[in-house]
């Protein structure tokens, strides 16, 4: 290719506009991945926060050093943990170990959902687009409102007595 120094060389060298360029000059993602060869990203949903690393494995889970069958109890709440990997076309091939802190447990299996999807991104750049038209990538942003002085909730009012 020609010996390509600054933006112009490359618009001419490309043909086209600025938008093409932009296109050109974006690299592929590389995978991230530290040296025992695991992904991390952090996820989250409500007021839960989980901490998730993924490695290639037999599909094991452990969320605060319990198994997913034992920390998750409800069937409802394994199914989210396991969305990603299904999405994926990975199912049973990565281990995954999280730690979660605040709110409850739906909210924390919402939360690892999301660092699973994040970590496997990561480790799989390629699965991006399937995880990203689940919406599995997008942080749930809903979040409880806070209670308001006068009122009884966040915004149930006392009850009105006419006498």
């Amino acid at each position: 290719m020609a010996d390509i120094k600054s933006l112009d060389d490359l618009k001419t060298a490309v043909g086209g506009s600025v938008a093409d360029v932009a296109v050109v000059a974006v690299a592929p993602r590389e995978p991230m991945r530290d040296a025992q060869g695991r992904a991390y990203a952090t996820g989250k949903r409500k007021n839960a926060i989980a901490r998730v690393w993924i490695k290639p494995g037999s599909g094991k889970v452990v969320v605060n050093g319990k198994t997913m069958n034992d920390y998750f109890a409800r069937p409802v709440l394994q199914m989210i943990l396991r969305q990603p990997f299904t999405i994926a076309g990975r199912e049973g091939q990565f281990d995954v170990m999280a730690t979660v802190v605040g709110g409850g447990l739906s909210g924390q299996a919402g939360a690892v959902k999301h660092g699973i999807s994040k970590a496997l991104q990561l480790y799989e750049p390629g699965l991006r687009g399937a995880l990203k038209a689940a919406g599995f990538l997008t942080r749930d942003s809903r979040v409880v409102e806070r209670k308001k002085y006068g009122k009884r909730k966040a915004r149930r009012s006392f009850q009105f007595s006419k006498r």
